[in-house]
């Protein structure tokens, strides 16, 4: 870890308080913690978390950029989508996730030109930080719509709105499984033996890896989970190791419950179970982000890096029907943005200043090349009491992959 970053002194603290919290939970459990306890601690520990800290996580100086950052091109086709849900359908628009609130101004501003003028916007957010990171991007971007965005603790129990999260499924705590021969282990955390660990290293880590036999009812889950990805065992060598999204899954559930009549629109990078469990992905997709940079140490300075998984976007389709949504489609983030009008949209707002034009083409291409997040990103959408006939969706709709 020695090309990363050096943290500041009073970050190092924090994640030195973070890992001790972490400890302390690891020696009340007997020595081990299933890797989603560890996950959400590391993430979402009070005024310790990665997300619940008072670190910069987006942007060019925090440690990743997400795709309302990249370009207002992005929110703009996002409320394009929204404006044709909320035509007589639903009461407004609630985000989760909502990051620094980039989206909300984006999407409050296209609304607006669009004659949703009046449309409410609620952010379920728990953070304080990020809540006022949230209000004070609103009130510089769309400070027309501040006045009708409101902060939620929780989900509320019905919800006639669009729901909107763009990336938050990767970051919602997953289980680790491996498969040794036969075998299905659970793969969680335990400390690592102090005399190992130097102190004096602020990329020391202090926990490990550590595996145990799979509960019945874990095990079940991962071999059903397998089962759907249409690979048999005999194609997959082992050992072999990946996620258990359970979580996400379980939202995606709750949220289905509460809709009354409205759509849940989701941004994320993922894939359909046959490629996520793919015999050749045999390391899973887990990854952190630290500093722009990407790696593979989930345990280097807990509650200073981002942690995700991929999405299993089948898995998310299952909990979908579960709670009795409808699918309303599934594609790459490029045909989302291209069927709700980027094009259209890049040559109202095409700018004079060849300078400024060179960088709005160069966002627009990380948006939807191939290469970038185009394809990687995807968007998936459900819905109660609403046609079948989303605008986003439109052309290359890819549900029937999942």
């Amino acid at each position: 870890m020695s090309d990363l970053p050096t943290p500041e002194p009073e970050a190092l603290a924090i994640s030195q308080e973070l890992g001790a919290v972490i400890g302390q939970r690891i020696e009340r459990a007997g020595g081990w913690i299933g890797f989603d306890a560890f996950m959400a601690a590391a993430l979402y520990e009070p005024g310790l978390g990665y997300y619940s800290g008072n670190s910069r996580k987006f942007g060019r100086g925090g440690d990743f950029v997400t795709a309302p950052e990249i370009s207002p091109l992005f929110g703009a086709c996002v409320a394009a989508q929204c404006a044709q849900w909320l035509e007589g359908t639903s009461d407004g628009v609630i985000e989760f996730g909502a990051g620094t609130g980039m989206l909300a101004a984006h999407v409050l501003n296209e609304l607006s030109r669009l004659g949703f003028d009046e449309v409410s916007y609620g952010i379920v957010e728990l953070s304080a930080p990020l809540r006022a990171v949230q209000r004070h991007t609103i009130e510089a971007l769309a400070p027309h719509a501040i006045t009708r965005v409101r902060w939620h603790d929780e989900l509320p129990r019905r919800i006639d709105a669009v729901v909107l999260a763009n990336e938050l499924l990767d970051a919602i705590p997953v289980r680790r499984f491996v498969l040794d021969g036969p075998r299905v282990l659970e793969r969680g955390v335990a400390r690592r033996d102090p005399a190992g660990v130097d102190s004096q290293d602020p990329f020391a880590q202090a926990f490990e890896w550590s595996d145990r036999p799979a509960g019945p009812d874990f095990e079940e889950q991962v071999r059903r989970a397998l089962e759907r990805s249409g690979w048999s065992s005999d194609e997959r060598a082992t050992p072999y190791e990946s996620e258990l999204g359970e979580q996400a899954r379980a939202w995606v559930e709750t949220i289905g419950a509460s809709l009354g009549r409205g759509a849940l629109l989701l941004f994320d990078y993922g894939f359909p179970a046959g490629e996520f469990y793919h015999p050749q992905r045999s390391e899973g997709t887990l990854a952190c982000h630290y500093r722009h940079r990407v790696h593979f140490e989930p345990f280097f300075l807990p509650g200073l890096q981002d942690i995700t998984s991929h999405v299993d976007f089948s898995a998310i389709a299952a909990g979908a029907a579960a709670a009795g949504l409808d699918p309303l489609g599934y594609t790459s983030q490029a045909n989302f943005l291209l069927n709700s009008g980027l094009l259209e949209r890049l040559g109202q707002v095409q700018p004079e200043d060849a300078l400024a034009r060179a960088r709005q083409s160069q966002a627009i291409q990380a948006l939807v090349s191939e290469a970038e997040m185009g394809e990687l990103f995807k968007v998936i959408a459900f819905g109660r009491g609403l046609a079948d006939d989303a605008l986003g969706f439109s052309r290359g709709d890819r549900f029937g992959a999942l």
